[in-house]
Parts: structure tokens; sequence; C-alpha cells
């Protein structure tokens, strides 16, 4: 047994590095994928819209540590060998094109539809009334949830260890494990995970301050 030292505070922040790493794999691609949901959730086809609404709903129905568990365990079980990296990226992934899409639906829909019958009667397609018109007044309400849910798969990222990726809880596990110094080891990893997600926080709140500010009253008619 030994002392926790800076070596160790080296290995945590290390650690944290690919905490940060996976976050940003989940929040890219689960933006994509939230992306395309959320088109589908507000498309003219209802089988589009039925898929879409499917999948949000058992994804968002389940777990993401059992998903974490079929997408490691369960396809070892079927002799597919994940790397417990790619394990972690795809269920988080997942897991936040879930909550995008009902995001960035939310946003879309909150347009009036006002701006819709405006766009429309310039002879604008679907297409073009989304490109053009709804997703850029969509995307300011869209950005502070987007950047406040960010927090979430931050923390989320913590799960992973339970596969044996080795991110900031794991690593503060393995420190623990030699030094028995919980309290020195996890008082460090809750900083780092504080120095974190704290600025995304403030981000998010900023964020939504600017949106709030910038809306026009709506005036009757």
């Amino acid at each position: 047994m030994r002392s926790f030292n800076p070596n160790d505070i080296l290995f945590l922040a290390q650690a944290a590095l690919w905490t940060i790493a996976l976050s940003l794999i989940a929040f890219f691609g689960g933006g994509i994928v939230g992306a395309i949901l959320a088109l589908w959730r507000i498309s003219t086809l209802r089988v589009l819209r039925m898929v879409a609404s499917g999948y949000i709903q058992i994804i968002q129905g389940m777990p993401l540590l059992i998903q974490l568990f079929i997408w490691y365990f369960g396809l070892n079980l079927l002799g597919m060998d994940l790397p417990a990296l790619m394990a972690a990226a795809i269920a988080l992934t997942l897991y936040s094109s879930a909550f995008f899409a009902e995001i960035w639906r939310g946003s879309i829909e909150a347009i009036p539809k006002g701006q819709w019958e405006s766009a429309a009667s310039l002879g604008l397609s679907r297409f073009e009334m989304l490109g053009y018109v709804i997703i850029p007044q969509a995307l300011r309400l869209a950005l502070p949830p987007t950047v406040g849910f960010m927090v979430q798969i931050v923390k989320n990222t913590s799960l992973t260890s339970l596969v044996g990726f080795v991110e900031l809880a794991r690593a503060g596990q393995l420190v623990n494990n030699v030094t028995f110094q919980p309290l020195p080891v996890f008082a460090c990893v809750a900083v780092i995970y504080f120095s974190t997600c704290f600025p995304l926080s403030i981000l998010s709140r900023w964020l939504e301050r600017r949106t709030h500010g910038h809306r026009q009253p709506v005036r009757s008619a």
C-alpha cells in the first residue's frame, strides 16, 4: 500500500481525457443520428414517424447500463468480441441520439405555425422550408438543452467502467485499490468531473438567457 501522489493525479487526468473523448464521440455521433430521427419524427410519411417514435421509446425506456451490457456482453455471447471502447461508444451514441431527437423535434415544432404558412406561400418546398426558415430558428431554441444534455453524457460515461473501459471513474477505482485512500482519490475525481461539467452548465444557462432575451413578443392580430 502506498500514499496518493502526483503520479496518481496525472493518471486520473489522462483518464479524464478518455472521458472527454468518449463524450465527444457520443455527442457528435448521437447528434447525427438524432438529427435524422428528428426529421423523421416530423416527416409527412407515417412509416418514418412510426420507426423514429418506436426507436426513441425503446432507447429512452431502457437503462443505459443495460444497453452497455447488451453491446459488450450480449454480442460477446454471439461470437462478436467488441472492444470496450467501441461497445461504450455505440451504446452512448444510440442513447444520446434518442434524447437529441426529442430535443430537436420539440424545438422545430415550437416554431409558430405562421412561419410554415409564410414559407409555403413563397412556394418553397418542405425541404426548403426546413433548411431556410424553420431549422435556423429552431437552432436558437435547441442550443441550451443540447449543451445541457452534454453534461448528462459526460456523467453517464462513468457507467462504461462496468464493461472494462478505463475512464475517469474506473481510473479512480484503480488508484483507490492501490492506495486505499478513497477520500483524496474520489475527491480528485469529483473535482475533475466538476471542472468538466460546470462550464457546460454555465454555458447552457447563458445560452438560455440569450435565447429568451432575443425572443420577440407575439403580437395578436
